[in-house]
């Protein structure tokens, strides 16, 4: 069984999806759609930059969903593999979820596209520039993420945002819980705390205010039927029902990405494959979190030639 997966924030990067754009159709098609969705030319952010452009959160959200599906396209028309009928399940790591919903038929890329513009720009406006933080554990399980978490919050919010493998946790809260959790890490038994240099403290209760809008926006366009069931970020369930699906979507803004836990009961349910679309994270996450998984991470046209022909 083969499942396929898409990357969350993080795996932005000027000159995303250019060679993939220069050599296919699907793709250019794909960018150029995402572009007329948002009213803005996206694409040339992703092919040219500047960095701080591509780094915000409203912009980054669409380019990674728009690079995956991208990369989606060329493998099925250019290679003929289709996801519905070589996967089993699909899975995405935070925004990586509605990326992951675009490849099984749930959402349309137009309206993926724009939720996810929405979603960035709901999370980045939930809490003022500075007032939050996230930091990555490194050497720490969930069990003592959350200790220092609870440790450092002293009255402000300080929670386990993303356990991502067994070797990195990530917390996520008010600033200065963030800072006080980095400075108490070693005491906690865990290596070392980074903070990470993002512009909102993501899966955490401060996210209420963009979880609502989502709720709302949500309400409007729910998910479409699932052509495969994805494994939901807050749950580590597999879902198929799209009314369940949107209720954690929502709950997905200010809830705990699960991901090490996604791949162990992906694993338990017989996936043996791992083919992550668009980016090289997931696949070394998974690898650590199971060592006899096999994974393939495909960005350039190389890597999905190589691909199809193992299939």
């Amino acid at each position: 069984m083969i499942a396929f997966v898409f990357p969350g924030q993080g795996s932005q990067k000027v000159g995303m999806g250019t060679d993939l754009a220069a050599a296919s159709a699907a793709a250019r098609a794909v960018f150029e759609e995402v572009d007329d969705a948002l009213g803005m030319k996206l694409s040339a952010i992703m092919r040219d930059g500047p960095e701080d452009q591509l780094t915000l959160t409203e912009n980054a959200q669409p380019a990674i969903m728009a690079n995956a599906i991208a990369t989606l396209r060329v493998l099925e028309n250019e290679f003929g593999v289709k996801l519905t009928e070589t996967g089993s399940c699909v899975a995405g790591h935070s925004l990586g979820e509605y990326s992951a919903l675009c490849g099984v038929g749930a959402f349309d890329l137009a309206t993926t596209a724009r939720l996810l513009k929405l979603r960035g720009s709901a999370m980045q406006e939930a809490v003022p520039v500075g007032e939050g933080g996230m930091a990555a554990l490194l050497g720490a399980d969930v069990e003592k993420a959350a200790a220092l978490a609870a440790a450092a919050s002293e009255q402000d919010v300080c929670e386990v945002a993303n356990d991502n493998d067994p070797t990195q946790v990530v917390i996520s809260g008010h600033k200065s819980a963030i800072d006080r959790a980095i400075a108490m890490a070693k005491d906690h038994g865990i290596k070392r705390g980074i903070a990470l240099p993002v512009s909102a403290p993501f899966h955490c209760s401060l996210m209420q205010p963009a979880a609502d809008r989502m709720a709302q926006a949500l309400a409007e366009t729910p998910p479409g039927a699932l052509a495969l069931p994805v494994y939901a970020n807050v749950t580590a369930a597999k879902v198929s029902d799209p009314e369940e699906e949107r209720a954690l979507l929502v709950e997905q803004v200010t809830g705990r990405v699960r991901w090490r836990e996604s791949v162990i009961a992906m694993r338990a349910d017989g996936v043996e494959r791992f083919v992550e679309l668009g980016g090289k994270v997931l696949g070394p996450m998974i690898g650590r979190i199971d060592k006899e998984a096999a994974t393939d991470s495909l960005i350039t046209m190389e890597d999905l030639e190589g691909f199809a022909k193992t299939l």
